[in-house]
Parts: structure tokens; sequence; C-alpha cells
């Protein structure tokens, strides 16, 4: 039988919820909006507010990817360290964790993107960091669109582009449509904030797609007041005017879809499954999330680990000998829940009993997540990275509590 996480909900949203949010609410503009310049191969460049496909239009949108070398991780492969046994019917029998590693990061923390050969590309981030991914999404070979002030909205194809290279979105663009925000409501709480449909919608002009009795319908999000789960196939559709629909036959209305995201503060990003979603209440703001000088130049992770002797070593951290920056993510599930949470965001890491770890939030509050590698006995371990070269390695079996520095 498998195991619900528990989730520590009902105080954590009394708690942090609207004083959080009403906290660190953006100013009204369009400040959150993607912007930078597409240099191609004809030697053109094109600036303004940029997209990715019909998707990703804001700093805070994920950009996907596959880690194309994961240092710390193969060095330990050398090693050795990472072999282990599994006993069946009395043989020993070795084997390795999967070391495919995902590559997950905020637009805003990226400061150029340059397509390399096939889908190869070289990230420089922030500070100044260099790191080639390979692949692994839809976010590499997309059609990137730029609205040019002097041409218009220009698709570009990938294979056309050189270098994008990110920059603060003046103050002066009118990107003439609205982020979606609202509340989503799911069978064990709440999340506020930007939200992205179907892993899609994300603008008020952005369409949702359905079968009514009167016929197939395109409606506008902006236009959309709230939309409600009706079983597995449908949905129930209400629009700012009033008027109701009962909607089916396509994934943006039945449990094909492919998740809703929301932008909450307290975690960062969450994704919702259908199974999970109850109801959206979408709401009208005139801010679009936080502009791209918000996100810093990402740190490397600090803090101490201790070990199940007691044992506390301090230093560099590289979790899952693979993430090692403030602005990695740590992911895992709880009560049909997705939790995507920048390193930024965690005070510590407790691995828990049932193959899961508690997580506790700088912004307070705690949350128990598992089903993912990063939270549970497929964790490769822990390096911690001191001084004049000194390295300590802990297994995951071993880690009693990891602190990060602030």
């Amino acid at each position: 039988m498998r195991t619900r996480a528990i989730t520590i909900l009902g105080l954590l949203l009394a708690a942090t919820g609207a004083t959080t949010w009403a906290a660190d609410r953006p100013a009204a503009g369009p400040s959150g909006f993607l912007y930078g310049t597409i240099e191609t191969d004809s030697r053109q460049t094109h600036t303004g507010l940029l997209r990715w496909n019909t998707e990703e239009s804001f700093w805070d949108d994920l950009f996907n990817s596959t880690k194309d070398e994961v240092p710390h991780l193969e060095a330990h492969e050398r090693s050795g360290q990472r072999r282990r046994e599994v006993r069946v019917f009395g043989f020993s029998f070795g084997y390795k964790w999967d070391d495919s590693r995902q590559f997950v990061a905020r637009f805003g923390d990226i400061q150029t993107i340059e397509p390399l050969r096939g889908e190869k590309v070289r990230l420089t981030m922030k500070d100044g960091t260099k790191i080639t991914v390979d692949g692994g999404s839809n976010d590499i070979g997309a059609k990137v669109s730029v609205r040019d002030d002097a041409l218009g909205e220009v698709r570009i194809d990938w294979d056309r582009i050189e270098r994008i290279t990110f920059r603060a979105t003046p103050a002066s663009e009118r990107p003439g449509v609205l982020r979606l925000y609202g509340v989503l409501t799911t069978r064990h709480g709440s999340f506020e904030g930007y939200v992205q449909w179907d892993s899609e919608e994300c603008r008020s002009t952005d369409k949702l797609d359905g079968d009514s009795a009167d016929g197939d319908v395109s409606i506008e999000m902006g236009k959309i007041r709230t939309i409600e789960r009706r079983g597995r196939s449908g949905s129930r559709v209400v629009l700012e005017d009033g008027r109701e629909f009962e909607l089916h036959g396509s994934n943006d209305v039945d449990d094909s879809i492919r998740g809703i995201l929301v932008e909450d503060p307290r975690y960062g990003r969450v994704k919702v499954s259908w199974d999970e979603f109850v109801r959206l209440e979408l709401r009208s703001v005139d801010h679009s999330g936080r502009g791209y000088a918000a996100f810093p130049a990402g740190r490397p992770l600090r803090g101490t680990v201790t070990d199940a002797s007691g044992r506390a070593v301090s230093g560099r951290i590289v979790f899952d000998l693979d993430e090692e920056w403030t602005w990695e993510m740590l992911d895992g599930q709880a009560d049909g829940v997705e939790y995507i949470i920048p390193f930024a965001l965690v005070r510590s890491i407790e691995p828990q009993r049932g193959d899961r770890s508690k997580i506790v939030l700088r912004a307070g509050g705690e949350i128990v997540l598992e089903d993912s590698h990063d939270v549970s006995e497929d964790n490769s371990g822990v390096l911690i990275l001191g001084a004049g070269d000194r390295e300590t390695f802990v297994e995951w079996d071993d880690v009693k509590r990891i602190d990060f520095d602030p």
C-alpha cells in the first residue's frame, strides 16, 4: 500500500498565504514578461517581448532540459562509491542509479542561451557559470516569438538562433495582454498565484477549447471566471458575463490535461493533477510577476549535514550529487501535487521513514514530499566540500538532517 504524504497545509495557508503574497506583490506593469535580444545566423537581431512556442512567457516560467555532464556524480561512479547491492533469493547483485539528470531553472536565472549542434545548448547563468544541456523537453527546438518594434511579431526557428540574451523588461512595454492569476482549490488545500493552464495557457488571450452542447467553443482565458472539474471527462466553465458551459472533448477540460501550474510564492511552482483538481477561480490583476532584476545571481548551496551518528559536517553542499546552486530545484509530490521548489526557499531537509522527506521552508511551514529522486532512497547522497579540497560524502541512508545557510 502506497503511503500518503502528510502535508501541513492548514496552518501554512492561514499563516503565510495572503500575508506572504501581499509582502511580495510585484509592482503593476510588464516587468514579469520575458524580454531580450535574439541574434540569428543571418546576423540579424530582434529585441522585444519573448515567448517559447505558445507556452513560457514570464521570468518565473521554467526552462527544462537534461544535464549534459554531472561531474560529481560521474566521479563517484568511477570510484565505485555509488554501487549498492540487492539480495534476491539469497544472491547479491550490484546495481547503479540512473545517471540521467534533469536541468530546471527559471528564465529569470539565465543570462544567455546559445544553441549548439543537435539539441545541445550552452547556458550562461547570472553569476557567469556556463552549463551545457542536451534536449529533454520542447523548450529546446522551440519556435521563439519576439515582438520586434519595427517588424511586429517574428517567430524564429530554433536552428536559426545564434544567441538569446535576456534583459530587464522596459517599463514602457505594452504587452496588450494580462497574465493569468487565480486561486486553485484541490482536494487537500489551495494555492494562489500565477496560473499556467494545461502547462500552456498563461495569458488572457490564450484559448480554452472544448465541445459544448451547441458545438465547439474556443474561449479566451481572460473572459473566464471559474473552471470546475466535472468527473474525469469534463468541466463546468463560468464566464465573466455569467454564462455557463459544460465542456468536454479536449485536454483543456478533461483528465488528459497536462497539469495545472501555479506559481505560489510559498513554494515556487506546483503542478496539480486532474484527479486532485477541484476548482480554479481566475482574478484580474494589473501585475505580471517579478522582474528580471528580482532574480539574484545564484550562489553555491552551503550548510550543515548531520548524519545518523550525530556527526555534523559544514561546507559547500552538492545535493543528490548534482544540485549545487540556490537556483536549482528540489522536487517531490504530496497528495497528487508536484512541488518544484527552488533551493533558495528551503531551510532544511530531513529524510523520513517510508521513502519520503520533510521539507522546512524559509517562509514558514513544512511539507512532506515523496515520489521523486530528490526525497527518496533513490537519492545518490550528499557531498560536502570543505576547506583545502576536503570532501565528505554521506550516503542518503545515513543523512539525518540537512540545514542550509541563509
